[in-house]
Protein backbone atom coordinates (compact mmCIF):
# COMPACT_ATOMS: atom_id res chain seq x y z
CA UNK A 1 0.00 0.00 0.00
CA UNK A 2 2.85 2.24 1.01
CA UNK A 3 4.33 1.50 -2.36
CA UNK A 4 1.40 2.40 -4.20
CA UNK A 5 1.18 5.93 -2.33
CA UNK A 6 4.64 6.86 -3.55
CA UNK A 7 3.97 5.74 -7.03
CA UNK A 8 0.87 8.24 -7.16
CA UNK A 9 2.90 10.49 -5.42
CA UNK A 10 5.71 10.91 -8.11
CA UNK A 11 3.66 10.19 -11.25
CA UNK A 12 2.22 13.72 -9.56
CA UNK A 13 5.81 15.00 -9.57
CA UNK A 14 6.45 13.79 -12.98
CA UNK A 15 3.41 15.17 -14.21
CA UNK A 16 3.76 18.44 -12.74
CA UNK A 17 7.32 18.37 -14.23
CA UNK A 18 6.31 17.78 -17.63
CA UNK A 19 3.79 20.80 -17.22
CA UNK A 20 6.40 23.00 -16.41
CA UNK A 21 7.97 23.48 -19.79
CA UNK A 22 5.03 23.83 -21.55
CA UNK A 23 4.37 26.57 -19.74
CA UNK A 24 7.32 28.09 -19.62
CA UNK A 25 7.53 27.92 -23.19
CA UNK A 26 3.95 29.15 -23.43
CA UNK A 27 4.90 32.33 -21.03
CA UNK A 28 7.56 33.46 -22.63
CA UNK A 29 6.34 33.07 -26.18
CA UNK A 30 3.97 35.39 -24.82
CA UNK A 31 7.13 37.83 -23.99
CA UNK A 32 8.75 37.25 -27.20
CA UNK A 33 10.05 40.43 -28.69
CA UNK A 34 9.40 40.56 -32.41
CA UNK A 35 10.58 42.56 -35.63
CA UNK A 36 8.02 43.26 -38.08
CA UNK A 37 9.46 44.06 -41.59
CA UNK A 38 7.58 45.36 -44.26
CA UNK A 39 9.07 45.95 -48.12
CA UNK A 40 6.65 48.14 -50.45
CA UNK A 41 6.86 47.78 -54.24
CA UNK A 42 4.72 51.38 -55.50
CA UNK A 43 2.91 51.82 -58.41
CA UNK A 44 4.89 53.55 -61.07
CA UNK A 45 2.68 56.65 -60.60
CA UNK A 46 2.75 56.44 -56.86
CA UNK A 47 4.74 59.23 -55.28
CA UNK A 48 7.94 57.54 -53.26
CA UNK A 49 8.64 60.76 -51.53
CA UNK A 50 4.94 61.33 -50.09
CA UNK A 51 4.75 57.44 -49.21
CA UNK A 52 7.69 57.66 -47.33
CA UNK A 53 7.20 60.93 -45.28
CA UNK A 54 3.13 61.35 -44.67
CA UNK A 55 1.85 57.64 -44.91
CA UNK A 56 4.77 54.95 -43.73
CA UNK A 57 5.02 56.86 -40.51
CA UNK A 58 1.48 56.44 -39.28
CA UNK A 59 2.10 52.67 -38.30
CA UNK A 60 5.20 54.46 -35.91
CA UNK A 61 2.61 56.01 -34.22
CA UNK A 62 0.26 52.67 -33.13
CA UNK A 63 0.56 52.50 -29.66
CA UNK A 64 2.00 49.19 -29.52
CA UNK A 65 5.07 50.10 -31.63
CA UNK A 66 8.27 50.27 -29.78
CA UNK A 67 11.04 51.35 -32.25
CA UNK A 68 10.05 52.54 -35.63
CA UNK A 69 12.47 52.81 -38.63
CA UNK A 70 11.65 53.92 -42.23
CA UNK A 71 13.85 54.25 -45.65
CA UNK A 72 14.71 53.41 -49.08
CA UNK A 73 17.06 50.78 -50.82
CA UNK A 74 20.64 51.68 -49.89
CA UNK A 75 22.43 52.28 -52.96
CA UNK A 76 24.83 49.38 -52.38
CA UNK A 77 26.64 47.63 -55.14
CA UNK A 78 24.68 45.11 -57.20
CA UNK A 79 25.07 41.39 -56.21
CA UNK A 80 22.77 38.37 -56.81
CA UNK A 81 22.03 37.80 -53.02
CA UNK A 82 20.68 42.01 -52.72
CA UNK A 83 17.21 42.86 -53.96
CA UNK A 84 16.52 46.63 -54.90
CA UNK A 85 13.28 46.03 -56.49
CA UNK A 86 11.51 47.97 -53.92
CA UNK A 87 10.99 51.27 -53.04
CA UNK A 88 10.00 51.80 -49.37
CA UNK A 89 10.43 49.74 -46.78
CA UNK A 90 9.79 49.85 -42.71
CA UNK A 91 11.17 48.16 -39.51
CA UNK A 92 8.70 47.77 -36.28
CA UNK A 93 9.99 46.56 -33.32
CA UNK A 94 7.37 45.29 -31.00
CA UNK A 95 7.90 44.02 -27.16
CA UNK A 96 5.51 40.79 -27.39
CA UNK A 97 3.69 38.87 -29.74
CA UNK A 98 0.26 40.31 -28.64
CA UNK A 99 1.31 43.91 -29.34
CA UNK A 100 2.11 43.44 -32.36
CA UNK A 101 -1.15 41.05 -32.95
CA UNK A 102 -3.24 44.13 -31.51
CA UNK A 103 -0.91 46.82 -34.16
CA UNK A 104 -2.88 44.30 -36.57
CA UNK A 105 -6.14 45.78 -35.72
CA UNK A 106 -5.24 49.41 -34.46
CA UNK A 107 -7.72 51.62 -35.99
CA UNK A 108 -4.16 53.85 -37.56
CA UNK A 109 -2.93 50.67 -38.62
CA UNK A 110 -6.01 50.08 -40.75
CA UNK A 111 -6.65 53.35 -41.71
CA UNK A 112 -3.32 53.40 -43.05
CA UNK A 113 -3.61 50.62 -45.08
CA UNK A 114 -7.20 51.97 -46.30
CA UNK A 115 -5.88 55.53 -47.42
CA UNK A 116 -2.56 54.00 -49.07
CA UNK A 117 -3.11 50.50 -50.31
CA UNK A 118 -3.28 51.97 -53.67
CA UNK A 119 0.20 53.36 -53.99
CA UNK A 120 1.66 50.04 -53.90
CA UNK A 121 1.33 46.82 -55.99
CA UNK A 122 3.10 44.61 -53.82
CA UNK A 123 3.74 44.35 -50.04
CA UNK A 124 5.80 41.30 -48.40
CA UNK A 125 5.75 41.07 -44.58
CA UNK A 126 9.02 39.25 -42.93
CA UNK A 127 8.53 38.90 -38.88
CA UNK A 128 11.26 38.17 -36.88
CA UNK A 129 11.16 36.61 -33.53
CA UNK A 130 13.83 37.97 -30.84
Amino acid sequence: MNSRRNFIKTLGVVSAAATLPINTIANEMANQKMIHQVYFWLHDNANTNEFLTEAVPMLGKCPTVAKFIAGTPADTEKRDVVDHSWQVSCTIFFDSLEDQLAYQKEPLHLEFIDKYSSMWSTVKVYDIAI
